[in-house]
């Protein structure tokens, strides 16, 4: 363990006043070796207060598409606060907000042509949520309440959305938000069905129908998923799946929300994800690439023709963000998406996400190594198991995990080790900065692999 006397005195002031938001390592864990302080970025690198540089490769919690250090979001949002930082989203407007929205509505796929802004992807998904609640009411399904979301899936930590999340810590916080049903999710490694490819994804498609039908369509607000599911363990679906959700969703009259916070903005290789599935959404949240983290902004896009609903006197939705549409924040979503468009970074994260993909291949060859997903833009996971046979995990806890994902942040690479390891980084990665990535895991896990040698199959 660092030593008190060699510790920055940021590194100090931390540990004695600051709460990190955590959960994949305990606090005497977090900070063993001194808590990690980034004092600058550049593309994918982070450099410390120790002056050591490392792999950013989870794009710091898959938000920064467009790296690090981009000096022109910065003046972007310093000339926004120097005319106007804040109106007041309950009865004005800015003009970098309108513009924004007016963006994100050229981008999006079929008719997503409303915005209603938010701070984070959990206000996103809250506000969809009641969104979707609040039109059914008004469409005379008073009823309709009830929201189906997916097993293992993450939606974000307030409340509702805590709710919908597969990982929801009912111990401590429960009971939850009533009307929540929880639905197998794709899953071409270990299918809840012990179905394959294609014919897995139909059966949990079929099994939200049941869901529907279980719950009682008239008593059925929403759906809600996200396209590709990384809390989940970055489970590739068929297009087939959401193609069929959509179809399920129209026939109940139940509303189709896709949660985009993290697959949005370039991720996958296209704008949005739904786009891989040729599916539009009655609404779709987004967050983090949006400004790739240079300012607090999420939003949730709506069809027009839900919107509507909302127009008449005395419909208004009840609910409201205070720093939604914050004029410095929708200044560096604009400015993000600006260099997205000009640097074609969209289109290098489907480049660099094949390169990435075909080199996290070598990995199937160590005995702890699964499967290896993604080749989808910049999402990649690695899943560790104790027996390639019987594919048991080792669960996020073991200390074969710890010790993994101790062992890559001191060789420089930045990422979360669960069940899976991911990698997301930014889309300015270049070759060499993959190659990295994959030697790093790889010496890391050979390491992980002789000390555990008594636990693997």
């Amino acid at each position: 363990m660092t030593a008190a006397y060699d510790r920055d005195p940021l590194e100090t002031a931390a540990l004695e006043h600051l709460w990190l938001h955590s959960n994949d390592l305990e606090w005497d864990e977090l900070t063993r070796g001194g808590l990690r302080v980034f004092a600058e970025g550049h593309g994918a690198t982070l450099t410390d207060v120790r002056g050591n540089s490392y792999l950013d490769g989870l794009s710091g919690l898959f938000v920064v598409a467009a790296g690090h250090g981009r000096t022109e979001i910065a003046d972007a949002m310093a000339a926004q606060a120097r005319k106007i930082a804040y109106t007041a989203a309950s009865n004005a407007a800015n003009p970098a907000a309108i513009a924004l929205a007016e963006k994100i509505s050229s981008l999006t796929p079929g008719d997503l042509d409303r915005v209603f802004f938010c701070s984070g992807g959990s206000e996103a998904v809250e506000s969809a949520m009641k969104i979707a609640k609040q039109v059914q009411a008004m469409r005379g399904f008073g009823k309709r309440y009830k929201i189906i979301a997916r097993r293992g899936s993450y939606h974000g930590t307030t409340f509702g959305a805590a709710s919908l999340t597969g990982s929801a810590n009912e111990g401590y916080f429960g009971p939850f938000m009533a009307g929540v049903s929880k639905v197998p999710s794709p899953n071409h490694y270990r299918n809840d069905f012990g179905l394959e490819g294609e014919a897995g994804d139909i059966m949990c498609a079929r099994f939200v129908e049941q869901e529907i039908l279980t719950q009682g369509p008239e008593h059925v607000a929403a759906v809600i998923g996200e396209p590709i599911s990384v809390a989940n363990g970055t489970h590739l679906p068929g297009p087939v799946y959401w193609q069929m959700l959509r179809e399920i969703c129209d026939r109940y009259g139940v509303l189709l929300i896709m949660d985009e916070v993290i697959t949005g903005w370039g991720r996958t290789g296209t704008w949005f994800a739904a786009e891989h599935y040729g599916v539009v959404p009655d609404l779709m949240t987004m967050a983090k690439g949006l400004s790739s983290g240079y300012a607090p902004i999420a939003a949730v896009a709506a069809r027009s023709s839900l919107f509507d609903d909302f127009r008449p006197h005395g419909r208004a939705l009840n609910h409201l963000i205070t720093f939604g549409g914050h004029a410095v924040a929708a200044a560096a979503a604009l400015k993000n998406i600006e260099i997205l468009e000009r640097e074609r970074l969209v289109e290098r994260s489907a480049e660099m996400g094949t390169y990435l993909f075909e080199l996290a291949q070598q990995l199937r060859e160590h005995p702890t190594v699964g499967d290896v997903r993604g080749g989808q833009g910049l999402l990649c996971a690695i899943d560790f198991v104790k027996d390639k046979g019987t594919k048991q995990a080792w669960g996020t806890s073991h200390p074969f995990i710890k010790f993994l994902a101790l062992r890559t942040q001191e060789e420089g690479l930045v990422t979360r080790v669960w069940d899976v390891l991911h990698l997301a980084p930014p889309f300015v990665l270049t070759r060499a900065e993959a190659e990295r990535a994959i030697e790093i895991v790889d010496r890391c896990l050979t390491e992980a692999e002789h000390k555990f040698a008594d636990e693997i199959a």
